[in-house]
């Protein structure tokens, strides 16, 4: 079992520290890890994300723990968990340290000027694969897909308007989908 808690280590480390952008950025790569490890299905790595997204905190370590737990029990969680935040944690507080003598280099401007739209690509993709996934579009196609999920498009879009338009809280949405979801789909 050690050998599994070490893998699980090791497996969300390196997704941690070839993540750039943050915990969002992460879960493409993440997901690509722990489904080909066979740890997850696309479909049970959607229930993470929309579970680690309705629970307050960062979405890489709960969807870490997600994984980790149903791999390998409560030990699994905390080892895919370290995985996700001790060493980026320790190479953060390094480079803290030499961040501000640095920030300003010709070469850390120019590799940040490709990462961020690397970043917004990535969550493009996981954005995308959740959509393939929540609206079967691998078995359906788009447009009968969406038209057999028209309520699940209208969240979606009613959501982003929201977003977009006013400064509600995401909190606020993601407990208004938790009780209309109670309400219609159970």
């Amino acid at each position: 079992m050690l050998e599994l808690y070490l893998r699980l280590f090791v497996v969300f480390t390196k997704v941690a520290l070839f993540s750039w952008g943050g915990g969002p950025a992460s879960l493409a790569l993440m997901q690509r890890e722990v489904v080909s490890e066979g740890w997850s299905t696309p479909d049970e790595f959607a229930n993470a994300i929309a579970l680690s997204n309705a629970m307050p905190g960062p979405t890489a370590p709960q969807a870490s723990a997600y994984v980790g737990y149903q791999v390998a029990g409560v030990w699994g969680a905390v080892f895919a968990t370290a995985g996700t935040v001790l060493p980026t944690t320790i190479l953060v507080l390094i480079l803290i340290a030499l961040f501000f003598n640095i920030k300003d280099s010709p070469v850390i401007v120019a590799m940040l000027k490709a990462v961020r739209p690397l970043v917004v690509g990535l969550l493009a993709y996981v954005a995308f694969d959740m959509f393939r996934t929540v609206w079967g579009v691998q078995n359906l196609g788009v447009g009968k897909s969406l038209a057999m999920g028209w309520d699940k498009a209208l969240i979606a879009v009613v959501t982003f308007l929201i977003l977009v338009y006013t400064n509600i809280s995401p909190v606020w949405l993601v407990l208004a989908a938790a009780g209309l979801g109670y309400l219609v789909y159970r």
